[in-house]
């Protein structure tokens, strides 16, 4: 039995059990609260904690289902990978960091998985070993720094209040301006992992990572952490900071779906997708629907970890190039993969009774319903357009448009194990939104809305479809305007101020140091005067050694001149 095998059945398995429990934890309405003391310090007391309730085992079985797939996926798409049992351990090491920050209620042992994921995360993209993953790498985890630093002080923050355990203290973070601050923190640190506005341009370099791994990122681990902890705290969230981060949130899914349009990489396009979805869930949160950023967390998910395998089998087919402008007419070649990234696209879109389609309608006919500005209305039904405008972009060039690699290409279906990883996960895509929400919402919603605001979800969907269409047109046409292009690709010059926008000045700082100090006068009056001065000294001491009876004779009769001239 290989790596890839043992792992695939182990975490299926487990995936199953904690299935199985969410289930009878939902029914019971029921949770388990375990607490282990390792030490004492100061009356304050270091546990290990863990919360099990449905939402917490629900979401672990969805990270293990779809780690398991992954894994038997990766098993083929890695082959012949000279380091393939570390990079499966890297992933089962990515996965027990999810693992612990989805199950534990103490900042803490959330730190330890926290920074777990951004550690392994850096790993793992700069996994090919070159200066382009390696600068991804960097922007990566020097990103989610940040975050670890907000959580970091955070905790210290809650050294006032005698326990890390944040579930004690909700309705006290909500009233008491002081744990306020704790909020505050939480919430920087979410921004920072699921990478909403400014810290955005770390998520589409992540893409440097192996496509399994890409998979993983973005459809339940990494990125999917600030979501699910800002769902813990959602209790926590008045007016004012709901206010901030809905205005983030909205903002960011709205740059991420005009970047997609624009952007020519088929990773960076899923992975701009995967950051308007993160705005969706981040922007219904902010509403006060934590529920319902839950449910669509999960449906996408699914979707997303598919769409990003299918990807992997389109770029592995064409020898590795991602750009959609070599490919084409990909359906004729590899049908099967082609109907996944199909299906999974649509679900994206939210077409009716697909597993998106349950989420994504719910959400906003829920924020039709709500009062609030003409902003919010715009942008948000703005946002669901564009998503279906990159998304039929995207088919075009890859399913549709004209094949122009036919001469290099080695296109077929007939990777099985890569196809049987994939279609583990399409009957979820299909049926796995409509099981969610029988399962999760015992009460239905009731949105009584007037009829041109229930269809306005339906109309942005057909408006975007036109949209995306006439763009891949306009694509093949004529070029875009290359300022206006640059400006939407790098996230509305996001990627420069983060990375030369951060490093201009230290750098120039560093340089400046470097010239007037270290090649300026404190050198020649510093190390290398002294080692000058040393040097010579040491070699007349020589010249003295090496010429003994002459220069003592000397020396003396010259000590004998300077003792008469001075007496």
């Amino acid at each position: 039995m290989t790596i890839c095998t043992f792992y695939f059945v182990f975490l299926f398995f487990f995936s199953i059990v904690s299935f199985i429990l969410s289930l009878n934890f939902m029914i019971l309405d029921y949770s388990i609260f375990i607490e282990y003391e390792l030490m004492s310090l100061n009356s304050t007391t270091i546990c290990m904690t863990i919360l099990l309730d449905w939402m917490s085992l629900l979401f672990l079985s969805f990270v293990l289902y779809i780690s398991s797939m992954v894994i038997y996926y990766s098993n083929d798409y890695m082959h012949g990978e000279l380091n393939l049992n570390r990079f499966i351990l890297l992933v089962i090491l990515f996965i027990i960091s999810m693992f612990f920050m989805i199950i534990s209620p103490n900042l803490i042992s959330i730190l330890l998985g926290w920074d777990g994921l951004g550690l392994v995360s850096f790993c793992l993209v700069i996994f090919y070993q070159n200066n382009k993953s390696l600068n991804a790498g960097m922007i990566t985890a020097l990103s989610n720094r940040i975050g670890d630093v907000a959580i970091l002080l955070a905790i210290s923050w809650m050294f006032n209040y005698g326990s890390w355990n944040y579930l004690f203290f909700l309705d006290f973070m909500f009233n008491d301006f002081s744990m306020k601050i704790v909020v505050y923190f939480v919430i920087l640190a979410a921004l920072t992992k699921s990478a909403q506005i400014p810290f955005s341009s770390w998520l589409p370099a992540a893409m440097a990572a192996p496509t399994p791994v890409s998979s993983l990122v973005h459809s339940s681990t990494l990125v999917t952490a600030g979501v699910y902890l800002l769902i813990r705290f959602s209790s926590c969230l008045d007016s004012n900071m709901s206010f901030i981060l809905l205005f983030i949130s909205s903002l960011t899914m709205f740059m991420a779906g005009v970047g997609a349009n624009y952007e020519y990489d088929l990773k960076k396009v899923i992975a701009l997708s995967t950051l308007s979805q993160l705005g969706l869930m981040m922007s219904i949160l902010s509403l006060g629907d934590s529920d319902l950023a839950f449910f669509h967390l999960l449906t996408h998910a699914l979707f997303k970890a598919l769409l990003f395998m299918c990807a992997g089998n389109m770029i592995h087919n064409l020898l590795n190039y991602q750009d959609i402008r070599y490919m084409g007419s990909l359906i004729n070649y590899s049908p099967l993969t082609c109907t996944f990234f199909n299906i999974c696209n649509f679900s994206l879109c939210g077409l009716p009774f697909l597993a998106g389609f349950y989420s994504k309608d719910l959400i906003a006919e829920f924020m039709s319903f709500g009062y609030f500005n003409l902003y919010i209305y715009v942008i948000f039904y703005l946002s669901i357009g564009l998503t279906v405008s990159y998304s039929l972009r995207l088919c075009y060039y890859t399913l549709f448009g004209t094949f122009n690699f036919s001469s290099f290409h080695s296109l077929n279906d007939q990777s099985f194990l890569m196809l049987k990883g994939m279609g583990g996960l399409i009957f979820m895509v299909i049926f796995g939104g409509s099981m969610l929400i029988w399962l999760m919402f015992p009460s239905m919603y009731f949105i009584c809305l007037p009829i041109f605001m229930k269809m306005m979800t339906l109309i942005m969907i057909f408006m975007g479809a036109i949209l995306g269409y006439n763009m891949a047109n306009l694509d093949n046409l004529i070029v875009h305007n290359l300022t206006l292009s640059n400006f939407y690709f790098t996230l509305w010059n996001l990627s420069t101020l983060s990375t030369y926008g951060v490093n201009y000045y230290p750098l120039k700082l560093a340089g400046s140091y470097y010239k007037y100090v270290d090649h300026g006068w404190s050198e020649y009056f510093g190390g290398k005067g002294m080692y000058r001065e040393l040097s010579s000294n040491s070699s007349f001491s020589q010249i003295l050694v090496n010429n003994s009876l002459k220069i003592y004779l000397m020396m003396f009769i010259l000590w004998i001149v300077l003792l008469f001239i001075y007496l």
